[in-house]
């Protein structure tokens, strides 16, 4: 595949994803995390979490009045013992491990949000939700699934503001542990500005629709697409 229309095909899935995420408050790593940790899996994690912080700072800001910031607070003093542990996971792979733990982390979370019961959020489950977050999203990127199950009965727009607002935290504390690891280098800020247009559009479009679409529809076929992609991701190449 030439480089051309690899960006193409990264290009089209970050304007699904940003409009998905922006529509119904997760997917966006769920759709991505697979096909960037296929074609780049140097990206991974840290592209991905560079591409979510201008996404998740358009839904917070938007639907700010609805954030439920004592949750949240639970939720980011439960991520910090958990993004230590991601980063140590993240150190000690190798590449196709990583792609492994990706793809079976993003087949968890699908079958997770999929069939778990409904909880309400709070102190202790905010932490535990939380704690694994940290986890598995400075490790793979993908955090999105717990969260949503955390807030699923809670009305939209404090679900979609909520869980942007612990991820924009969240994500901040993980780029600083990964520069911290010297992790972070020049390709993977090339690829997250190279990417930044077609988040940005997915963005405005879920701003146009977030409030007309059937909801329970679109993330079933997220999901869908998710468990396909993950399983597809755990195929040793």
């Amino acid at each position: 595949m030439s480089d051309i229309v690899l960006y193409l095909v990264l290009a089209l899935a970050t304007a699904l994803a940003a409009f998905v995420q922006g529509a119904i408050g997760i997917g966006f790593a769920l759709i991505v995390a697979p096909i960037l940790g296929l074609s780049h899996p140097e990206l991974m994690p840290t592209a991905l979490l560079m591409l979510m912080l201008p996404l998740n700072l358009f839904v917070a800001l938007r639907e700010r009045r609805s954030i439920d910031w004592r949750g949240a607070g639970w939720i980011t003093l439960g991520r910090l013992p958990g993004t230590l542990a991601g980063l140590g996971v993240l150190l000690v792979m190798s590449r196709g491990g990583l792609n492994l733990l990706i793809g079976l982390s993003t087949v968890v979370a699908v079958l997770v949000a999929w069939w778990a019961p409904a909880f309400s959020p709070r102190r202790g489950s905010c932490m535990t939700v939380g704690t694994i977050t940290g986890v598995t999203e400075t490790a793979t990127g993908v955090g999105g699934p717990p969260l949503a199950l955390l807030y699923q009965h809670r009305p939209g727009p404090e679900l979609r503001a909520t869980i942007a607002a612990c991820f924009l935290l969240g994500e901040l504390i993980s780029l600083l542990s990964l520069a911290i690891a010297g992790q972070l280098e020049m390709v993977q800020w090339l690829w997250a500005l190279a990417l930044l247009p077609p988040l940005l559009l997915g963005s405005a479009a879920s701003r146009l629709l977030h409030q007309r679409l059937d909801a329970l529809r679109l993330r079933q076929g997220v999901l869908l697409f998710a468990l396909i992609s993950g399983l597809v991701l755990m195929i040793p190449f």
